[in-house]
């Protein structure tokens, strides 16, 4: 496999999003990309300038409390942060996350949850697609993820937890509890930047969803976390670029990874799950939301602060109970021998 078809499909109204061509190609490697899905200045935009404004409070409250020299203001979003983190070495992702982190969650943990966020998960052209995949019934699953990655060489080694560096091999199944096994999750790559080989696309292993669960070992990725080690990688590779406003669509079984950033900018995405309405997500101490429903539209969320009360609720019990597990696996396994 040297190639991977994608087809130009711009929105139009009243056209399903993804052709059925590409459908097939889903189901026989496990991905698909697909142009046009959003707009970049009608769709993205709104989002810069939420996170851009994220970013200009962090400045001025880091400059005032005496950890960041200069606030770097007139700067773009992604000049702004490369250079925050290149002058101060501050810890700076959770509060542009769209979770909470699986461990040591805090009263004051930050979590993004704004309206703009709010409404790129319950975009319709977006649910359009996700329709062709999951059915009518679309539930918005909590394992999700914005994903901020300046260039690589200069995240403090102290800080490169996995929302900023490379991510090793790994199932998108293999990082949620057994409940979602036979759950249809889809997982749903969504660049705000162009993703390039250059600045730290996805690269897929084509097929490898028909070849089951593979095992995960604990701590051994680039980003400290759950990676499938590398003799377990038996088929062919791909780097997958992709532009902004295209989404790339993976079954929750393909084996994927992201390349390390060694461009001069940020790469930025967000990771989303969807599956149908009324099934275990694999995440149960996270707080998901029907985004979609034809057979019930009144049991769909709308409010953007309902959704937020969600995660603050969720926050406000992790906060004072032990952290509950997160995935299945342990280094005993064979594999990571």
């Amino acid at each position: 496999m040297t190639s991977h078809l994608q087809e130009h499909n711009h929105a139009t109204p009243g056209v399903a999003p993804v052709t059925q061509d590409q459908m097939r190609q889903f189901d026989e490697l496990g991905y698909v990309a697909v142009d046009g899905i959003l707009d970049p200045e009608q769709d993205l935009q709104p989002l810069c300038d939420d996170y851009a404004a994220t970013l200009d409070a962090l400045a001025q409250e880091w400059h005032a409390q005496g950890k960041l020299a200069d606030t770097f203001e007139g700067l773009q979003f992604g000049e702004r942060l490369t250079r925050i983190i290149a002058t101060s070495g501050l810890s700076w992702s959770q509060p542009f996350d769209i979770s909470l982190p699986q461990v040591n969650v805090r009263p004051d943990t930050p979590i993004h949850c704004t309206p703009a966020m709010f409404a790129l998960l319950r975009h319709p052209r977006l649910l359009d697609a996700v329709e062709q995949f999951v059915g009518p019934e679309i539930y918005s699953n909590p394992i999700q993820h914005t994903r901020i990655k300046p260039p690589e060489r200069l995240v403090p080694k102290e800080h490169s937890g996995f929302l900023m560096v490379r991510v090793g091999w790994h199932q998108d199944q293999g990082v949620a509890l057994p409940e979602q096994d036979e759950v249809n999750i889809l997982t749903v790559w969504l660049p705000v930047t162009d993703a390039t080989v250059e600045n730290g696309c996805l690269s897929v292993v084509p097929g490898s969803h028909r070849d089951g669960l593979t095992a995960h070992c604990p701590g051994t990725g680039p980003d400290g976390g759950l990676q499938i080690p590398a003799k377990l990688i038996t088929r062919q590779t791909l780097p997958v670029p992709v532009p902004r406003g295209s989404v790339l669509f993976l079954h929750k079984r393909t084996i994927h990874s992201s390349l390390a950033n060694v461009s001069d900018g940020i790469r930025w995405s967000f990771d989303l799950r969807y599956q149908p309405s009324g099934q275990p997500t694999g995440r149960p101490a996270f707080p998901g939301f029907v985004a979609r429903s034809r057979r019930n539209p009144d049991s769909e969320l709308h409010d953007w602060r309902a959704w937020r009360q969600l995660w603050l609720d969720a926050r406000a019990r992790l906060a004072v109970n032990e952290n509950p597990m997160f995935n299945r696996w342990s280094n005993d396994a064979p594999a990571c021998a």
